[in-house]
């Protein structure tokens, strides 16, 4: 099923979320909207992921819909084909200067708006980069008489998880200043002397921290219930105002002061914050490490000239150079020099790569030695490092299965809170005396307990506690936080998890299944043995082998046309070529028609090879791949080839196994001799001369036999397996098809990766776990405490601060987690 082309894609920077009950209420309202295909809020990572049709819904309609909801969101990319910049125009005057660079820019194919600001001697430009480049913009502008530099303005290199921080440490300090002061005096007044007007000074320096520092949270309280959507703002607000605004009373009436009790509450919610925070930019570095690694600039040749450029104005084609010591500003191959290249941020190999002309180099890799011309192949979201960023960004806005039944939960929780500290009010003042009794209980072994307060005061002090107690945020960071670290590691070492799910089907995996070519072996065949019919000659075996394999893509058949060419043989000319699908290829060539391949295709021709059998099995059973050649209808001879098996795929296998795991190869070779690639890397079922569309048969078949079923592959007929089995993992070495399809992308090649992925996947789950037992365990034992009237108001607060960073610093501590292979476990 083709993907439509009205199909776009956006990422919106979601503001003032305070807890996974925004993120629900966010998702749901997008999620019911005309022409939204699907969505996903990440609440640790406040992100929204949404994919639409552009012809029901547009990008600013979206975002009105968040905004809408009382969330603040701030579109960060979409597939639109346009870029926006920012740059110094110099030499302008006056005005007149200024429109005459405006008109002149506006004129341009390819730019949708250019406006100058003269005062700050500016132009923000909307572009095509298909259509124009900026070097273009650049000569336009100077044939008008101005400068347009092209280097970006740069911002002040603080990103917004910076900002936040500071801005919810100033509002943190504020009110740890202030409720210092008032607990100072609540402590002189009650236990050293009276202090004349104390109410009226402690409801002033309290006015700050409830209506100032705190006034997002109740705003943010408003808009929550405005839509029927009570989050954790909600909490706070009723476990605070209410207080803050009785102990005003207390200035008319003969009240009990809560405002001591309102202050520390909201100060105890901002201190929680400040070091959430904290620690979810901890978890999201990552990301923003990746985006850091990019180049700014990159040197082209442009008219034989060399002139440096912005790496987003670089073009398909273009020849950059690349100095030692330099990074490598885009994906692109090498044309000219040789070197070598730190690849490690890539794919976690720490020792330099050789890389010469007609090899592939990786943007934002580093070159180490000799000079390099490499001709640009991806720009922009194509390149490696933007695919690397969207995976990751994908993996961490996806769901983890045991995460939708804790999100139904969320969605009650807040709610349910409140039923219950309305329940708990009156019950205390029904059943007075059964409430005072636990609390004259509690009161011998806690010193915060005082049953000499009336059961008014008592029963709202116990409402208080329950509402601030409740800590709905630690259950909606248990999945997103773990995801963040976790993918962020995997990256580091070279592995991309797609998706959430992805993690929680790994663990029940109990069969693995590979392709053999490029994945067990290294997928570059070399031509090992010729066996020649009596009377034919090598050049002119070569001749036809080699030529009528130049029409084909299968690197069996690239191999032949490598030893022609190595011997020196011109390559002729083929007509009439066609494939076929597991048996070989046929073509005429110079009048004759010439067959290369299996059994199956000279018996369907009627050409006789059973002369040639003995040695067909012999090479067979050493590992080799042998096709036939025949011209016309007569045999001129058997050429073997065979593909070297990676290092490690033995010793990989061996762990795999170890662990509990089947393995099974899957390939198109005949039986012998994927038998014996089989036996040399021991794996433990062969299944032999599989046609490309029978591999998701097979894959469906282990699915029935052994249940949870994982495929390893890395060409475009592993596409389907990849997507059948419940986790596809791609050689990063493979077609982009193939990484597409996967859920795991080993960027470095090695079936080492698959253990390590294991690893991380085992010890991400593990960690959700670890938080939601941890989120659960905190409210159910807490609640039910709070309710009885056995906790203070201000340590409820204190605890509810402390459960949301149990669950962030619990990820956190996934760095810790050695998830290299180790091949003693064999």
């Amino acid at each position: 099923m083709t993907q439509s082309n009205n199909i776009e894609k956006a990422v919106w920077k979601i503001q003032d979320m305070s807890c996974s009950s925004c993120a629900l209420n966010i998702e749901k309202k997008l999620k019911t909207t005309k022409g939204v295909i699907s969505t996903n809020v990440n609440f640790a990572g406040e992100k929204a992921q949404v994919a639409f049709d552009k012809e029901n819904i547009n990008i600013e309609e979206l975002t009105k819909i968040i905004e809408d909801l009382g969330y603040g969101a701030i579109v960060e990319t979409t597939d639109k084909e346009t870029e926006k910049v920012t740059l110094k125009v110099s030499g302008m005057t006056c005005t007149s200067c200024s429109n005459t660079v405006e008109k002149g820019l506006n004129k341009m194919d390819g730019i949708t708006s250019a406006n100058v600001n003269f005062a700050a001697e500016k132009v923000t430009i909307e572009y095509e980069p298909k259509k124009i480049r900026l070097i273009e913009m650049q000569k336009k502008v100077s044939e008008l008489g101005y400068e347009l530099n092209l280097q970006e303005e740069e911002d002040d290199g603080i990103d917004e998880d910076e900002i936040k921080i500071r801005k919810t440490a100033k509002t943190m300090k504020i009110s740890i200043a202030l409720s210092s002061v008032i607990m100072g005096l609540m402590i002189i007044h009650m236990f050293v002397t009276p202090i004349p007007g104390y109410l009226p000074i402690v409801a002033l320096l309290g006015l700050p921290i409830i209506f100032g520092t705190g006034r997002h949270v109740h705003v943010g309280s408003w808009k929550a219930l405005k839509n029927k959507s009570p989050n954790m703002d909600v909490l706070v607000t009723l476990g605070s105002l209410p207080p803050y605004l009785i102990g005003l009373m207390g200035l008319f009436f003969p009240l009990q002061s809560f405002i001591e009790m309102a202050t520390t509450i909201m100060t105890f919610h901002l201190i929680g914050k400040y070091l959430e925070v904290r620690a979810k930019g901890r978890a999201s570095q990552a990301i923003k490490k990746l985006l850091q690694m990019g180049a700014k600039t990159a040197k082209i040749i442009v008219d034989g000239e060399e002139i440096e450029v912005p790496t987003k104005d670089l073009q398909v084609g273009d020849i950059m150079v690349i100095r030692p010591g330099e990074k490598i500003p885009t994906d692109g191959v090498v044309v000219d020099g040789n070197s070598l290249v730190d690849e490690s941020m890539a794919t976690g190999e720490s020792m330099p790569v050789k890389r010469e002309k007609g090899h592939e180099v990786i943007g934002a890799t580093i070159n180490k030695q000799g000079l390099l011309k490499v001709q640009v192949t991806k720009i922009g979201k194509d390149t490696f490092l933007s695919q690397v960023v969207k995976m990751m960004e994908e993996c961490q806005g996806s769901k983890v299965p045991i995460q939708e039944f804790a999100d139904r939960i969320t969605g009650y929780f807040v709610p349910a809170i409140i039923v219950i500290t309305i329940g708990t009010f009156i019950s205390f003042n029904i059943f007075p005396e059964f409430h005072l009794g636990i609390i004259r209980w509690g009161a011998t072994f806690l010193p915060w307990v005082n049953p000499e307060l009336t059961p008014l005061t008592l029963s709202f002090i116990t409402a208080t506690a329950v509402l601030v107690i409740s800590c709905p945020c630690a259950l909606g960071l248990g999945t997103p936080t773990a995801l963040m670290v976790g993918s962020g590691m995997g990256a580091e070492k070279g592995i991309l998890i797609r998706n959430g799910e992805a993690i929680q089907t790994f663990k029940d995996v109990k069969a693995i299944a590979f392709d053999k070519t490029g994945t067990i072996t290294k997928g570059k065949p070399e031509v090992t043995d010729i066996v020649l019919v009596k009377g034919v000659e090598e050049k002119d075996f070569l001749y036809y082998a080699g030529t009528i394999e130049n029409g084909s893509e299968h690197p069996l058949a690239h191999a032949i046309v490598e030893k022609a060419k190595n011997e020196k043989i011109k390559i002729g000319e083929v007509i009439d070529f066609n494939a076929i699908v597991g048996m070989g290829v046929i073509g005429n060539i110079d009048g004759e028609q010439i067959l290369v391949g299996n059994r199956k295709l000279m018996k369907e021709n009627k050409i006789s090879y059973e002369a040639y059998e003995q040695e067909l099995i012999r090479l067979e059973e050493e590992a080799k791949t042998a096709m036939l050649l025949a011209k016309g209808n007569q045999l001129l001879g058997v050429v073997a080839v065979a593909d070297p098996i990676k290092e490690d795929s033995a010793q990989a296998i061996a762990v795999l196994e170890s662990m509990g795991i089947k393995t099974v190869m899957i390939t198109g070779d005949n039986k012998r001799t994927a038998a014996a690639i089989g036996k040399k890397v021991g794996i433990s079922q062969v299944i032999a001369e599989v046609l490309p569309d029978g591999k998701v048969a097979e894959v469906v078949r282990l699915q029935e036999q052994y249940g949870t079923v994982a495929m390893v592959g890395d060409g475009i007929n592993d596409a389907p397996a990849l997507k059948q089995s419940n986790v596809g993992i791609a050689i990063g070495t493979g077609t982009d098809i193939a990484i597409e399809a996967a859920d795991v992308t080993l960027v470095r090649g090695e079936l080492s990766g698959i253990i390590s992925s294991i690893k991380l996947s085992r010890a991400i789950f593990r960690k959700i776990k670890e938080n939601y037992f941890w989120a659960w365990i905190y409210n159910i034992l807490f609640i039910p405490v709070a309710m009885f009237g056995l906790l203070h108001p201000m340590i409820g607060a204190a605890a509810m601060a402390v459960s949301s960073l149990n669950v962030v610093y619990n990820s956190l501590r996934l760095k810790k987690v050695d998830i290299e292979p180790s091949f003693k476990e064999a």
